[in-house]
């Protein structure tokens, strides 16, 4: 959207876009991220707003990651590199801002080039250097407080340290005169200063001629001398020659330094280009998931627009608490018309769709739910905020009109315009008439609009002309104060009285307000009156209704989880049996084994008439282990399926070994005439009598097949190697039952230890999978990895033994 003339320009900051553009600069970290920010330009084809939310997206996915780029210490280097292109001298700490650009740019662009969920902004990256042999020359010469380091050439670190002797000579033959007590007598006090880089002694004016040497100064009273001894004149001028030539290293390594940022200047600049989009990136990414906002569809403006639970951006900004509302105009409508109380948020709404426009078109997401819909609008026009100008003789309606007929001017198709309480400061049916007829001039230019008004003729043009919607924000008639939603399809009353009444106004006025308007404020504003209180009670019963049906779904989902348990406990106690007749069985061959050996070794009638009483129990009870085995391979294989049981329907019980009638059908069970008796089973406990359907594959094998199949899918014994589990892109479920499904199989191959690799992500799956197992009766103990384990990437699991 282009700011060709001064009403782009007043429709941007009356919808609130320099504040947008503030917060996104305030969230940069470099001055050219922020400048870049603020000279923000919109862009004009719908393919390119979608590539920039795309980056956005990126950008966000890698904040939500915890992933920042590298991007500090950089700051106004541009006049640096101006300086250094044309061969002037940089200051050391503006060497330093250069080198921490060069040391961003390939860190930045090594960073990117290992994200490969973020190839847009890898692709930023590509263009960046990846030299950081001038970064490191520089820190190694310039420390970050901004001296000359003594590593700064060979020469300097010769000379530093012979003027650090220097000093350290001149010092001891300073300390040994203020050691003499014959010379001390001619002293203001025993101490040592330093005048024009030269060590000096105080000495008294009166005693001058007995301490011979250089005088370099006096004090305010003149009775004080700064006095060099000429024992020390020598050495103090080697020191100023070394410090002088130190100096001058100093100088030509900063000019060589500078040199070096003047012949790499115009890739710096384009690093510094890079840098900024990726910071302003970054600023972006922040500011959408503070605002909670995502990327809308990019649709046709002749689509209209859907944005779903719209909050205002800048109320969010400020912290506010924000009523979200769904805004929605779509053909054959093309104009909606906001209705309802003073102070309601009629404002807000139409300011937010405009907005939010605006914000498409700078390639930021919107503050709106996922599912919602917005054009690439080619100009977005807003009349909101429209106040008289005395020096240009502008009354307020005169102001409004002015600002229309330029919207109106420069409408057409793919525009939006928004217009605040339309022609309303004049004589309201003239200011109907007349707002009726500048909204049917912008339909017929192909615009779309969204006013807000208080004129009942306009509410009313929906219910004559097709192109015209309604919306209204509410009111709550009981508490007599706006509730800040939006409600489509249907306009809302003024309520000026209420709303004057809640505001304070005395009650006689009121009253005396409702009886100039005959009664309660004509026709249409009673209907509309009765029908937001209609609309209140609706309201009322629907929330009562959605209750009562949440109660039932709860009371549903109850019954279900008890019959899940139930048939969980049936299928646990099934396999107690089972186990505990595998035991009977396994005892009963034994001392069949036991007995056979007695006979043998010593046979006679009684041993004999004993153990074939004994063999006919344990056969009895091997037969009824069998019966009880075949039943529940019978009723795996042939269980009713849910929803093919009806009423009439012959059935066996396996786990009963008993026939009977299906009497009524629920929810995974049924209710089955046996004899004279009733029993409600679950519908994996019957098998089908009459009727069967034809078996799938593999249903027909015989029982001895089936068994031996069973045995042959039976788990193996796991290997060393395969005692470590990869969870990593599961869900929570399907990693819930897969880590029992492991632990149950180690457990019952006495292993000790195990190893789950889980990866870093977002930290759900982790924190899952360790809550999981502090509950989890196979487990003794478990800890992150060690580093050469993989680190908080896994976790070693000890078992219970």
């Amino acid at each position: 959207m282009p700011a060709e003339d001064s009403g782009d320009e007043r429709s941007l900051r009356e919808l609130g876009w320099p504040q947008v553009v503030e917060a996104l600069a305030g969230r940069c970290r470099l001055p050219a991220g922020r400048r870049r920010a603020r000279s923000m330009a919109f862009l004009e084809a719908a393919e390119a707003v979608r590539e920039a939310l795309a980056r956005v997206a990126e950008a966000r996915a890698l904040a939500e990651q915890r992933v920042s780029l590298p991007l500090g210490g950089i700051g106004e280097v541009e006049p640096h590199l101006e300086r250094a292109a044309k061969g002037g001298a940089l200051e050391p700490l503006a060497l330093r801002e250069c080198a921490a650009l060069s040391r961003a740019a390939a860190r930045t662009r090594a960073a990117l080039s290992s994200r490969p969920e973020a190839p847009r902004l890898g692709a930023l990256a590509a263009g960046l250097s990846d030299d950081e042999g001038l970064a490191g020359r520089i820190e190694e010469a310039v420390d970050p407080s901004g001296a000359v380091a003594d590593l700064g050439s060979p020469a300097l670190l010769g000379l530093r340290e012979r003027v650090r002797g220097l000093h350290r000579a001149l010092k001891s033959q300073v300390e040994a005169f203020l050691g003499d007590e014959g010379l001390c007598r001619h002293l203001r006090d025993r101490y040592y200063t330093i005048r024009d880089e030269r060590y000096v002694l105080p000495v008294l004016a009166s005693d001058r001629a007995k301490v011979p040497g250089i005088v370099h100064g006096a004090s305010q009273s003149g009775q004080t001398l700064f006095v060099e001894p000429e024992a020390m004149v020598e050495l103090g001028n080697e020191l100023s020659i070394a410090a002088a030539m130190a100096a001058e290293e100093e100088e030509r390594i900063l000019r060589e330094l500078s040199s070096a940022v003047g012949a790499r200047a115009e890739a710096l600049r384009r690093d510094l280009e890079g840098l900024s989009a990726l910071d302003l990136l970054e600023a972006q990414a922040r500011l959408a998931s503070e605002l909670d906002a995502n990327a809308p569809e990019v649709c046709a403006p002749s689509d209209g627009f859907a944005l779903r639970d719209l909050r205002h951006p800048l109320l969010v900004l400020q912290g506010k608490k924000v009523v979200a509302s769904d805004v929605v105009l779509e053909p054959p409508r093309r104009a909606l018309v906001v209705s309802g109380p003073n102070g309601g948020g009629k404002t807000v709404a139409v300011t937010a769709v405009g907005l939010c426009a605006v914000m498409l078109r700078a390639g930021l997401p919107v503050p709106a739910a996922r599912g919602s819909r917005l054009p690439c609008y080619v100009r977005v026009r807003a009349a909101v905020d429209e106040r008289g100008d005395l020096e240009r003789d502008l009354s307020t309606f005169t102001a409004h009109l002015a600002a229309v007929r330029e919207m109106a001017g420069s409408a057409g198709p793919g525009s939006l315009v928004l217009v605040d309480e339309i022609a309303a400061d004049t004589d309201p049916r003239e200011g109907a008439a007349l707002a009726a007829a500048i909204l049917e001039e912008l339909l017929e230019r192909g615009a779309q609009v969204l006013v807000t008004t208080h004129l009942d003729e306009l509410k009313a043009l929906a219910l004559t002309d097709g192109r015209f919607a309604n919306a209204r924000v509410g009111f709550d008639p009981e508490r007599l104060v706006p509730t800040y939603q939006l409600h489509l399809g249907a306009p809302g009353a003024s309520s000026a009285l209420e709303v004057a009444r809640r505001v304070g106004l005395p009650e006689r006025v009121v009253e005396r307000a409702r009886a100039h308007l005959g009664g309660r404020g004509g026709a249409l504003g009673a209907a509309l009156r009765a029908l937001e209180e209609e609309r209140a009670r609706l309201a009322a019963e629907r929330v009562g209704l959605s209750r009562e049906r949440e109660r039932a779904r709860a009371a549903e989902a109850e019954a279900r989880s008890a019959g899940q348990a139930a048939r969980r406990a049936e299928k646990e106690a099934a396999s107690r049996v089972a186990a505990s007749l595998a035991e009977e069985v396994e005892a009963a061959r034994g001392e069949v084994a036991r007995l056979l050996a007695e006979l043998q070794a010593r046979p006679t009638v009684r041993r004999a008439t004993e153990a074939a009483g004994r063999l006919e129990t344990w056969a009895a009870t091997v037969s009824q282990a069998g019966r009880v085995a075949e039943a529940q391979a019978e009723a795996g294989d042939e269980a009713l399926p849910e929803g093919t049981v009806e009423a009439g329907t012959r059935v066996r019980i396996a786990s009963l070994g008993q026939e009977g009638e299906v009497v009524e059908v629920s929810v995974g069970e049924a209710l089955v005439r046996v004899g004279a008796l009733k029993v409600r089973r679950p519908l994996s406990d019957l098998v089908a009598l009459a009727g069967k359907a034809r078996p799938g594959p593999g249903m027909a094998r015989s029982r001895a097949e089936k068994l031996a199949a069973a045995a042959e899918a039976r788990a193996q014994p796991l290997r060393a190697e395969a005692r470590r589990l990869d969870v990593r892109g599961m869900r929570v479920e399907d990693l819930l039952r897969e880590v029992d499904r492991f632990l149950d199989a180690l457990y019952a191959e006495d292993a000790v230890e195990c190893t789950m690799l889980h990866g870093h992500g977002t930290g759900a799956l982790k924190q899952a999978l360790r809550d999981h197992l502090a509950s989890s009766p196979y487990v003794a103990s478990f800890r992150p990895g060690e580093d050469h384990e993989g680190g908080d990437a896994v976790t070693v699991v000890a078992l219970r033994r």
